[in-house]
């Protein structure tokens, strides 16, 4: 709707994963080399943990628009499931055909799930296995990704396996019943929100990537904007976005903190009072008070 107003070609913080709008924060930088190692160089699990909003399937969508031409990767993105399921949905992303009678068969489908695993080893092909949402994991399920980091040869394993979830992710794994997974961590990293400088060179990198040609958010706009946010990639996106549809509504070609403010009150569901009727209705408030007062006084005489 404000693209054309702004000299945008498209919605700069709409809030799905595009790759291309992945900010390049030192942070993101280490995370996404996380889960690079964890696809090319990991033996055991590799762990990527940040809050919701923080940007992790970003990080995801940018991991699987990289080209890798000796890897073979199965991404898995509901993890609330059987642990039948949860095989038969890795045999079919790599694409393992599985007849309907074996599909309900654990054995079955670990066999079938082998054989194709050490196909890719015979052609020194790789096999990585991402779970997004893994703090949803069920125990029976996170068992049985543990044995498949058992799948190798005498020098290298046939499965690499990342883990991505919220906190949670890392709570369930600190526990002793999950001590045998944890052990077999070789890469923990946890994604914060961003900074406040941070912010300022997120949002100015979303709208040059959407065309922009000018600065767009004033300086005051962008400090409300992290202290409104904490610093949270989706919330950012979520604020930012309604600040610039108030600028257009206003016909303002600047978006100024009181937008920003203003956007972020209705992203959460507040209404906004200026604070001059804050002041008259106070003291209306005042004047009902006293005048009750005083006729309670006057019929007491």
């Amino acid at each position: 709707m404000y693209q054309a107003f702004f000299g945008l070609d498209e919605n700069p913080f709409a809030i799905t994963p595009d790759p291309r709008y992945l900010f390049p924060s030192a942070r993101h930088a280490e995370a996404l080399a996380h889960l690079v190692y964890g696809v090319s160089e990991a033996g055991g699990f590799v762990q990527l943990t940040g809050e919701v909003g923080t940007g992790k399937t970003t990080l995801v969508r940018s991991l699987l628009a990289r080209q890798w031409p000796d890897t073979d990767i199965a991404l898995i993105l509901n993890p609330t499931v059987t642990v039948s399921e949860f095989l038969l949905g890795i045999c079919e992303e790599l694409g393992v055909e599985v007849v309907a009678e074996h599909q309900n068969s654990v054995k079955r489908l670990v066999d079938a799930l082998t054989e194709r695993l050490l196909a890719a080893n015979a052609a020194d092909r790789r096999v990585a296995l991402l779970i997004d949402e893994a703090h949803l994991l069920e125990r029976d399920v996170l068992e049985q990704v543990r044995l498949l980091t058992n799948l190798e040869t005498p020098t290298r394993k046939l499965l690499q396996i990342i883990l991505i979830g919220q906190p949670e992710l890392r709570e369930m794994l600190a526990r002793a019943d999950f001590r045998q997974v944890a052990q077999r961590i070789t890469g923990r990293y946890h994604l914060d929100p961003l900074e406040r400088a941070e912010v300022a060179a997120y949002v100015r990198h979303r709208l040059r990537v959407a065309g922009a040609k000018r600065e767009i958010f004033t300086a005051g706009a962008l400090r409300t904007l992290h202290r409104l946010s904490g610093g949270y990639p989706r919330l950012i996106n979520v604020i930012a976005d309604r600040a610039l549809l108030g600028a257009f509504a206003r016909d303002r070609h600047e978006v100024t903190a009181s937008l920003v403010r203003a956007a972020a009150a209705e992203v959460r569901g507040e209404t906004t009072v200026s604070r001059h009727w804050k002041w008259l209705a106070i003291f209306a408030t005042l004047g009902v008070v006293v005048a009750g007062a005083a006729i309670v006084w006057i019929t007491m005489l």
